[in-house]
Formats: C-alpha cells, sequence, structure tokens
C-alpha cells in the first residue's frame, strides 16, 4: 500500500513537471546520435532492458561496450550505415523537466524530416564538429530551425577531445556562426563545447579538460533555459475540431487551445460568421475548468446557441486574426512529385480545410547561401516563398506571432499525400502586394486575334483620342462624384466616356471577387483590361478606385499604355473622408471591426507626380471636371 502511494505521488510530480521539446541536427559524422544517446544514458532515461540491448548490439559491432548512438538510430539502415535518416523521439525527465526530444538527420536530401522534426520544438541543438569548424550544413540547419520558429538554439561544439579541449578552436566556432547567425531572427542563442564520446559537459560539467569554460552543462541549459513567454498568452486562437451533441442537452465545440487564455464568462467571436456570445463551461474528462491555456485539449460550451462547425475559430471580439483567402507564405515542398504551379491541392490550416491553388512562386530560397532565385516551381526539399489562393477564407496569424495559427500543410488532392508545409509570412508593405500581372497565361497557344477595324478608325469615327483616366484617393474622398461630373461634361460636349466605378464593378464583372490582398489585386486588373477594352473601341474610361499601390497603378498604367493613362488624384484628408463616409468604415476601423482601409490601417501611397488633383475640400467637382475636359481638349484628347 505504502508502495503504491509512493508511485502514485511520484507519478503525479512528474506531470507537474514543465515540457520541453527540443529537436537535434548536425552534419554527417557530427556526433549528433552519440550526444543524444550519452545525454539520455547519463540523465537515467534509458530502461534496464534497453541497455543491456545495446550493450549486446555494441560488442557484435565492435564498438566497445556502449556505443551511445544506437539509443536513437533504431532503423538497421541507419546502424549499418552510421547515419540518421528518419526522425527518431525520444523520452526523458530529469527532477526539473520532462524532455521530448526529436532526433533529426542532418542530410540535405532529408530536410523534410528535419523540418517535421523541428516543426514542434521549442529549442533546437545543432551540433557542430570542432575540428571542421561551421560548414554550409550547419548554417542550413540553423536557416531551416529560424524559419521553423524554434525562438532557442544551443550550438554544441563536438569532439573537443579532439582539438585538445582548445579553447581557441571554441571561440573561432562561436564568432563564426554568430556572425552567421545575425542575418537570421534568432532570439537566444548559447554555445558549449562537449565531447559527446567521453561525456564531456553533456549532463555534468566538465571540471578537468576545460576549465576555460565557465557556463553550464549541455543537460543543465536544457533544463534552465527559460520557456515560460514561448506560449502566445494574448491572442486567443480556439480552433473548433469537433462539434459535440451527445444529447438534446448538449452543445459544445471540442478542440484544443492553439493560443490565448479562455475562460468561463469571457466574451468570444466565433469566425467567419461574427456571432458573438460568451463562455458558459470549459468541460473536460476530468471535470469542469474555469480556463484554459495553449495545448490543452478542452470541450467550450456557450451561453447562445450559435451555429459552429469544424475549422471556425473562437476569439475575442477586440483582437481578430487576419481573415484573408489569400496568404504569403515560406513553402516546404516535402514530396518527390515537383510542385505542379496548376495542380490541385488543398490547404490545411488549423482544422480548417479547403481547396486552394498556388498563385505566384515568388522566389526558392538556396538554404546553403540564403540567396533567392527565380523558380517556377519546387523539387523536393526545396523552399521557396509562394502565393497561395484559398477556395475558403482562412483564419491566421504570421508565423512569427503564432506558430499555431501560422502554419498549414498542402495536400495533394488527388493522392491524398502531405506535399508542403508552410509559414505565413507577415505582408504589411507595398512591396509584399500581389502585382497585376503575377498570374501569367499558362497556354501558349492562346493568342489575341488581329483587329478587322484598327483603333485608329474607332477613334476617327468618334471624334476623338481615347484615354484612360484614373481617379485614386481614399475612401470617400468624392473619386466617384468626380468621375461621374467628367463622364457628364465629356458627354454635353460631344465626347464619349464611361464610368468604371468601384461598387459598379463588384456587382458586375468582379463580382466573385472578395477583399482580400489577392482579390483587390486581380478587382484592379480587371478594371485595367476593362478600360483597355473601351479605349480600343475608341471611348474615354474614366475609373474611380482607391488602388493604394503606386505598383498597382503603374502596373495598370502598362495594360492600358502609357500614352493613354492620365492619373488624377483626389487630394482629401482623413477628417473630410470620415465625415463624408456614409458606410461608416472609418468609424468601424477606429473601432478594430474593420480592416485594411487604406491609410488608416493599410497603407495609401498617394502619386507623386500626378496629371492632375482635385481638392474637394476647396474646390467643386464640376469646376475640376471642367478643368480636366479643358486639360484633354487642349492635349488634342477631344
Amino acid at each position: 500500500m505504502e508502495k503504491s502511494k509512493t508511485i502514485e505521488a511520484f507519478l503525479k510530480e512528474n506531470e507537474q513537471k514543465e515540457l520541453l521539446r527540443f529537436s537535434s541536427a548536425g552534419s554527417v559524422d557530427d556526433g549528433k546520435s552519440t550526444m543524444l544517446g550519452h545525454l539520455l544514458h547519463d540523465a537515467k532515461g534509458v530502461y534496464e532492458d534497453q541497455l543491456a540491448s545495446i550493450k549486446n548490439a555494441s560488442k557484435q559491432m565492435a564498438k566497445g561496450e556502449i556505443d551511445y548512438a544506437l539509443f536513437t538510430d533504431g532503423l538497421k539502415a541507419e546502424r549499418e550505415q552510421g547515419i540518421t535518416i528518419d526522425v527518431a523521439y525520444r523520452y526523458f525527465s530529469t527532477p526539473k523537466r520532462k524532455f521530448i526530444v526529436a532526433d533529426t538527420p542532418g542530410h540535405e536530401q532529408y530536410t523534410r524530416n528535419m523540418a517535421t522534426g523541428a516543426s514542434t520544438a521549442q529549442l533546437a541543438v545543432i551540433l557542430i564538429d570542432a575540428r571542421l569548424g561551421v560548414l554550409t550544413q550547419s548554417k542550413r540547419h540553423l536557416f531551416i530551425s529560424s524559419l521553423m520558429g524554434i525562438p532557442h538554439i544551443i550550438v554544441a561544439v563536438n569532439k573537443m577531445d579532439l582539438v585538445d579541449y582548445s579553447e581557441e578552436v571554441f571561440s573561432k566556432i562561436k564568432k563564426d556562426f554568430t556572425a552567421f547567425a545575425r542575418k537570421l531572427n534568432i532570439k537566444d542563442l548559447r554555445f558549449v563545447p562537449i565531447s559527446a564520446l567521453v561525456g564531456d559537459n553533456v549532463a555534468a560539467r566538465d571540471k578537468e579538460h576545460m576549465t576555460w569554460y565557465e557556463g553550464e552543462s549541455l543537460l543543465e541549459l536544457l533544463e534552465n533555459v527559460y520557456i515560460g513567454s514561448d506560449s502566445n498568452m494574448v491572442d486567443l486562437r480556439y480552433p473548433v475540431q469537433y462539434v459535440l451533441r451527445p444529447n438534446l442537452n448538449f452543445r459544445g465545440f471540442c478542440g484544443q487551445v492553439a493560443s490565448g487564455v479562455i475562460k468561463v464568462g469571457d466574451e468570444i467571436m466565433a469566425l467567419p460568421s461574427g456571432k458573438r456570445s460568451h463562455v458558459k463551461a470549459i468541460v473536460t474528462m476530468d471535470g469542469d475548468l474555469d480556463h484554459a491555456i495553449p495545448g490543452q485539449s478542452v470541450t467550450v460550451t456557450l451561453e447562445d446557441e450559435i451555429d459552429i462547425s469544424r475549422g471556425d475559430m473562437l476569439v475575442r471580439p477586440n483582437n481578430l486574426p487576419q481573415i484573408d483567402r489569400h496568404i504569403e507564405a515560406t513553402l516546404i515542398w516535402m514530396s518527390e512529385q515537383p510542385m505542379d504551379p496548376n495542380g490541385s491541392y488543398f490547404i490545411k490550416q488549423t482544422t480548417m480545410t479547403s481547396r486552394c491553388r498556388i498563385d505566384n512562386i515568388r522566389y526558392r530560397i538556396d538554404v546553403n547561401t540564403l540567396h533567392r532565385e527565380k523558380a517556377d516551381h519546387l523539387e523536393l526539399n526545396e523552399i521557396g516563398r509562394v502565393s497561395i489562393v484559398s477556395n475558403r477564407k482562412l483564419m491566421f496569424d504570421p508565423f512569427d506571432q503564432n506558430r499555431a495559427t501560422g502554419s498549414f500543410i498542402l495536400i495533394d488532392a488527388i493522392t491524398n499525400n502531405t506535399v508542403g508545409a508552410g509559414m505565413i509570412i507577415r505582408r504589411d508593405s507595398a512591396d509584399d502586394a500581389p502585382g497585376l500581372n503575377d498570374q501569367k497565361v499558362s497556354d501558349e497557344r492562346l493568342k489575341r486575334h488581329p483587329d478587322a477595324v484598327g483603333a485608329a478608325d474607332r477613334s476617327e469615327r468618334l471624334g476623338q483620342t481615347p484615354q484612360t483616366i484614373w481617379i485614386t484617393g481614399l475612401v470617400a474622398s468624392g473619386k466617384s462624384d468626380l468621375a461621374y461630373a467628367l463622364e457628364k461634361e465629356i458627354f454635353e460636349k460631344g465626347g464619349l466616356a464611361y464610368v468604371l466605378d468601384g461598387e459598379d464593378m463588384r456587382l458586375g464583372l468582379c463580382r466573385d471577387l472578395d477583399f482580400t490582398a489577392c482579390d483587390k489585386a486581380e478587382h484592379i486588373r480587371r478594371v485595367a483590361e476593362a478600360a483597355k477594352l473601351l479605349n480600343e473601341a475608341g471611348v474615354t474610361a474614366i475609373c474611380a478606385f482607391v488602388s493604394p499601390f503606386k505598383k498597382a497603378r503603374a502596373q495598370a498604367a502598362e495594360i492600358i499604355g502609357k500614352e493613354r493613362f492620365k492619373e488624377v488624384f483626389v487630394k482629401a484628408s482623413l477628417e473630410y473622408c470620415a465625415k463624408h463616409d456614409d458606410k461608416g468604415l472609418y468609424k468601424g476601423a477606429e473601432e478594430g471591426s474593420v480592416k485594411g482601409l487604406a491609410g488608416v490601417n493599410a497603407p495609401y501611397e498617394a502619386p507623386s507626380d500626378p496629371w492632375e488633383t482635385f481638392d474637394p475640400e476647396n474646390e467643386g467637382k464640376e469646376s475640376c471636371a471642367f478643368r480636366i475636359f479643358e486639360k484633354l481638349r487642349k492635349e488634342g484628347k477631344l
């Protein structure tokens, strides 16, 4: 009875220990598996029967009394070749912490395996052979660790016994590696000199050979590294995995808290519907909780009946994720079948699964040099930056802000194989806005038919040289008012013009488009193509669109023809626009419910050298329309 209580107390104490997940990587023959084996052995993380088996195998392979690498290299091919091929997970604990270690391969051909092991790690141990120094593979391991958002890096300089425990060698490696790490987003970088074969500085500090090293041993670093702030405890993200309905009286939403803290009584918003309610209870198999934290799997019940299904997300009303069908991401291609940019894929992000397409491959990253290369597809283990468009709206945060909601996998729609893993990139600048010409026509057989009637003939018949008047400005600045006033002015003076207005276009030609970054770019592209067709028909096009980015307007000018493109800037203050806003967009942006409003919580780049400027605060629309007409007349366009 007493023994049973002792075991129960031990298990209870072990359950309360903090858990650290870490991965390890190293180049060929750096001694990574030996280091991990020695760590497991010295930390008493090996069972007696396993130890006996390893000792027997070591003798058969003539590797001495104990070959520590055999503790993690379990595959036959790994033992025969003396390398790590697949990811091996090992579990051990010390009086301070519990550990899950992912022993990942270091070979370039097994990049996908390393990425798999690093995807859930909070810390990475990167081995460097003291004899060889910082290799290209070492840099690649650090890059991938940084890419996967691992906040803590320990660089273990191994085989110090083979360089006579030289402090100079260790210092040079530390200097070289630190210089490379400055190019990456590494938050916590530490170094420790070790000898995995002998065990120096692995579990216990070496006080005989490396007296010059005053830091902690590898195990002490693992035990003491602070991970309390690694989890995102601010942004509540609760992806719903399953709707639990065992009887008529219970309706709960099962899932795992991805980030933030959810409490009983909290006001929540269900996305994408936007419906609000309050948390009634947090139910678990062991009883109800008053709150749940990241990593906990629970069932949440609400005060109100809301239509929520798998893939939806519970958040706080004043702390919303980005909601978009378009994402920019760093993608690791994990399939032996090369990427097909025109292929059919599913994207699985949190609990949401949707069809998607690869919209654009911006570049491929050389993982050895970090250089960007042009690419039209990705091969196995290659990494690139891509644009992806999902059929359904995704609810996400940038990966560097939230690893749980900022990551996803791509699934081949035909084979159902996982073919890629991605990390969503923060996109705040105009340089990251989708271009109008990013998506090219893939079928080279498509060709434009020659005109039977030329544009010059139509222009002569109508007595005008058609132009595109592109009116840009903030929301509610008066763009459309000016556009229609100008159309009337031209028509009354004998000319022919037609207005392409944002709202009208969205009700017709662009009714299938949303207000995502990608769809906004496609919206402007369609407008530019429509204006071009109007011009070729001899009609002057008047386009009234916010079009906040100079890049997008420049590309619209290329589509239409720069000789026809006339940019008009409606120069109005935010106060004026907010006052004339009859849709409440500015108020919504101020309250946080409206995202992406140009000039408020999204960029707006005013023209640097517009063809004409309209100041609605000091001039009437009719007056400006007359000025534009007269300017066109003097240029011989009307």
